[in-house]
């Protein structure tokens, strides 16, 4: 026994009131041999994406972090499968510095124990420090109190809508206080700077932002110009980018789902941003491969689609007393098809979804979100009746509208014809107009008043 051990027992027993009482519980705490012998094993094969230990295959557990050290660092990884002989585990860092015969000991549990003054900061997927910041401040067990998903009967129910800032959202797709949406887009379409968008939202007390595969150069860039200084002072940002290991990926919305767990059951409204659950399922699908999962589904195995619901299901509103946890998710559609297994399994899970349309953003209209194709399930609790007809009304002139425009377009409308088709073709492109919207405009928070007013605007310029 070290030194520093003793010298914590000798402590606890002079403190104790009944010294004798707190040595036999001490004995009975530290008497069985494994408290006193760290579990470890060895390294016996090392590829690319993981390696094997023997050794530990009787005491391991799936999840387990295990650790080995070389050149002075520690290198840690996952034990993501157990067979007779060996475990297999997938690192956080490269593999490079593996080698055979390498001692390698199991640690427990990874854990995250966030801290009220981490919003403002950047941090990995382990809950590490990336910014230049002070180390970060770590509570003490007593007050950490995990809770995990609260069972579905004790959760409270979804009602409270809130403004988002963003017209054609709050139109078209409004949201409420710990609904889950997905925000469906290929690539260039606008899907992160809606997120940031959608982060200035006022109804939150904290956001946590998980960006998952990310491109290096592209993190500085969302985090100061998009987001920018006010919206990062209430924000947690988890950051694992595209060259880092499967493990630190898949690991870095997990992370990140934890910090808002802590400040949901601290009774907060929490924001979750998760760009993206595609880069996620890659990164889940990495790891399983390597553990020798077959694929079921356009390479995908089957645990990806067992991971996906098990995280999405941790957002929501929590338990009586405490907080949500409203989470915008955003699904990358692998070369613009929304019939990709991620896609089709997440839009199963969440409340509704919001739809960037490539034909939009080349219209130049931002965000890029088609009215038609976006559904909220919650909707009916945010409008009320009168708002609910409004709206009703505008998509059925959208509807109308673009269903004629290849006519249009070849010279084969006519005005005083048909009514309805001269209002939307008079309309609709004000609409537009409205709905317009960058990250540097202010945050709309009378949406109908705006689009009211803009409408009578136009309807009286050319009356005049």
């Amino acid at each position: 026994m070290n030194e520093s051990r003793t010298e914590a027992l000798e402590q606890r027993v002079a403190e104790h009131s009944n010294p004798l009482a707190a040595l036999e519980s001490l004995y009975r705490r530290f008497s069985e041999p494994e408290r006193l012998v760290r579990q470890g094993g060895r390294i016996c094969e090392v590829t690319p994406m993981h390696y094997r230990v023997r050794g530990l295959s009787k005491t391991a557990r799936l999840g387990e972090i295990v650790a080995y050290r070389h050149h002075g660092a520690e290198y840690r990884g996952e034990v993501v499968r157990i067979s007779a002989d060996d475990v297999v585990v997938a690192p956080f860092e490269h593999t490079a510095e593996a080698s055979l015969g390498q001692a390698v000991f199991a640690t427990g549990a990874l854990d995250i124990t966030p801290h009220a003054r981490w919003r403002g900061r950047v941090i990995d997927a382990l809950a590490r420090a990336l910014d230049d910041g002070p180390a970060l401040l770590r509570p003490s067990r007593s007050e950490v109190q995990p809770r995990g998903t609260p069972p579905a009967l004790r959760r409270q129910r979804v009602a409270e809508p809130f403004l988002t800032g963003v017209r054609v959202v709050d139109l078209f797709a409004p949201l409420c206080l710990g609904q889950r949406i997905g925000i469906f887009a290929g690539s260039g379409v606008g899907k992160s700077t809606l997120l940031a968008m959608l982060a200035r939202a006022e109804a939150f007390d904290t956001v946590v932002i998980a960006m998952v595969g990310e491109r290096g150069r592209e993190v500085r860039e969302f985090l100061e110009d998009t987001l920018g200084e006010a919206g990062m002072k209430k924000t947690i940002a988890v950051v694992a980018t595209s060259d880092e290991s499967a493990m630190m990926r898949r690991r870095a919305a997990d992370t990140a789902m934890r910090v808002a767990e802590h400040f949901r059951d601290r009774g907060e409204k929490v924001l979750f941003l998760l760009d993206s659950i595609t880069r996620y399922a890659h990164a889940t699908r990495e790891v399983a491969a390597s553990a020798g999962e077959p694929p079921v589904a356009r390479g995908y195995p089957a645990s990806v689609f067992t991971d996906l619901p098990r995280l999405l299901e941790r957002a929501g509103p929590g338990e009586v007393g405490h907080g949500s946890i409203t989470a915008i998710i955003s699904v990358l559609i692998d070369g613009d098809d929304h019939n990709d297994p991620v896609a089709d399994c997440v839009r199963g899970i969440l409340d509704g979804h919001l739809v960037l349309d490539r034909a939009i953003a080349e219209q130049g209209r931002f965000p890029a979100v088609n009215p038609l194709a976006s559904i909220s399930r919650l909707a009916e609790r945010a409008w009320t009746e009168d708002r609910k007809r409004v709206v009703q009304r505008l998509k059925a002139m959208i509807a109308r509208f673009e269903e004629t425009r290849d006519i249009r377009l070849l010279g084969g409308f006519q005005g005083g014809i048909d009514p309805e088709l001269d209002l939307a073709v008079r309309q609709v492109p004000v609409i537009y107009e409205v709905l317009r919207q960058s990250p540097k405009d202010p945050a709309a928070m009378d949406p109908f008043g705006d689009l009211a007013a803009y409408l009578k605007a136009k309807e009286g310029a050319h009356g005049g």
